[in-house]
């Protein structure tokens, strides 16, 4: 089957039904999981590549998510998602990879994908993943309430209600993943809060708890938020006890 064009998805996007954009170069594949996604009324757009997708929302495609393979020609799955983020893009993505290493998951979720499923996949543990993500976005798990006020943090601005970092004219959005974390932690400052409970705060899918990637998101944020991420300031490790947010720059991180 052939994809629709971009500019018929996007007309259909004036519906209700939740849209996704599938990145896929296997076209049986691709054609398989748009029509099993359809048929349970999500509507969708078939692309080929990464140059594809970024086309299409040149085009004013506007997925609620985005399901791709990691193995694409040219630009791979992970660059996409890195340059999706940089461009402050916060739509979820839910990476598909051949690889059943751990340290391959660990880079898309540190690259910014929200989730990631195993292939040979179920179609059906993935529509439990689309819509586990779809109903958790924009995901509200953090204890901060997003009504709440905006919060420091040395030249950021944490600015739940946006799920956004601001730091002068420059915006950042923050993934699934990366707001569920920072909402907790900055929910609860002063407090040290242990892996499993960052966990429970961040993922809505069993099949994506991995304890790693809390610590993978916690870098990420490090890496957004620290004048020297390798010594933080304000997302501290406590040892043996998980992480901790302090409002004021710490002075001596020694458990960093």
């Amino acid at each position: 089957m052939a994809s629709a064009p971009l500019h018929s998805k996007l007309s259909m996007n004036l519906g209700r039904s939740h849209h996704i954009c599938i990145v896929e170069d296997d076209c049986s594949l691709r054609d398989l999981l748009a029509q099993y996604l359809e048929t349970h009324g999500i509507r969708t757009s078939r692309m080929a590549s990464a140059e594809e997708l970024f086309a299409g929302i040149g085009a004013g495609v506007r997925p609620d998510l985005i399901v791709m393979d990691i193995g694409l020609p040219r630009l791979s799955g992970l660059q996409a998602c890195q340059q999706l983020r940089s461009n402050g893009d916060d739509t979820p993505i839910i990476l598909l990879t051949a690889s059943n290493d751990e340290v391959d998951r660990i880079v898309g979720l540190e690259m910014g994908a929200d989730d990631y499923v195993g292939k040979p996949y179920s179609a059906r543990e993935l529509l439990a993943r689309v819509r586990a993500r779809l109903r958790n976005y924009p995901p509200v798990s953090g204890r901060m309430d997003i009504g709440q006020a905006s919060v420091k943090i040395g030249e950021h601005t944490f600015v739940p209600a946006l799920r956004r970092l601001h730091r002068g004219h420059e915006v950042r959005a923050l993934n699934a993943i990366e707001f569920a974390l920072l909402a907790e932690l900055t929910g609860n400052p002063g407090v040290a809060i242990n892996r499993e409970r960052l966990l429970s705060v961040s993922h809505v899918s069993e099949g994506s708890a991995l304890i790693r990637s809390v610590d993978a998101g916690i870098m990420r944020l490090r890496r957004l938020l620290e004048p020297d991420p390798a010594n933080p300031r304000y997302i501290l490790t406590v040892r043996f006890q998980g992480y901790m947010f302090v409002q004021q720059a710490s002075q001596t991180p020694a458990n960093s």
